[in-house]
């Protein structure tokens, strides 16, 4: 019989954050200097409007990654000292608990309490079923909060100089604009081309959603300033 291996992936957790800092990366950034460029011929401006706004936006993202990681922590210890004060104090609804999720899964009521008896025997252990079992909680990483951080704020910076980035070797923003659409659109579609198979959808309609966003912020922006640029 050929050997049967399971494809999980184990790193979501990183790829969350990496999609997205990526995402906002390339998209906001992308239209700030698209906006700019229907609205001044000056490079130089645009390129320190964008170095700002990565700047800015790199910090906002990753300090929204910062307390969505803390809430999440804070708020599994909080269940965990719940659960344990129950365990503690009314033991037999925990155990009755415990019983209703086994019979959800077709145990015979003997089994139940076969189990059941088994794992009331260590806090620990009994408390960590609870936590996954009836509130869906697992454990966070206690780093959490500070790699979710690093990991969108540093994406956000990668993404961001990739449609800033021609406006450092281009002499006016119209030359600036159509190399720096050129490479954005072409990295959107990769993007999202690798951002849709990681997560298991159709990458190259995944690839061809993120980029057409990505160009329509663009050309709003772009749009938007020539109009009141008049």
């Amino acid at each position: 019989m050929a050997a049967h291996f399971e494809k999980h992936f184990k790193n979501s957790d990183l790829v969350t954050d990496v999609v997205i800092g990526m995402s906002d990366g390339l998209t906001v950034p992308f239209a700030l200097a698209a906006g700019l460029s229907g609205a001044v011929s000056n490079t130089h401006i645009i390129i320190i409007a964008g170095l700002a706004e990565v700047a800015a936006g790199s910090i906002a993202m990753g300090l929204g990654g910062y307390l969505a990681g803390k809430t999440e922590i804070d708020h599994y210890y909080a269940e965990q000292k719940r659960e344990e004060w129950e365990v503690d104090n009314v033991p037999e609804r925990e155990k009755e608990e415990i019983r209703v999720i086994f019979e959800d899964m077709g145990l015979s009521p003997a089994t139940q309490t076969i189990v059941v008896d088994e794992i009331a025997k260590d806090k620990e252990k009994w408390v960590e079923f609870m936590m996954r079992n009836e509130l869906g909680l697992e454990k966070p990483n206690p780093k959490r909060a500070t790699h979710s951080a690093l990991n969108i704020g540093i994406s956000y910076i990668v993404g961001g100089m990739v449609p800033l980035s021609p406006y450092f070797f281009a002499s006016t923003s119209h030359d600036g604009l159509e190399y720096s659409c050129t490479i954005t659109v072409i990295c959107l579609f990769i993007f999202g081309f690798f951002k849709a198979k990681a997560t298991g959808q159709n990458p190259w309609s995944g690839a061809l959603r993120v980029m057409l966003i990505g160009s329509a912020a663009a050309s709003a922006a772009f749009f938007i300033a020539r109009l009141f640029n008049q």
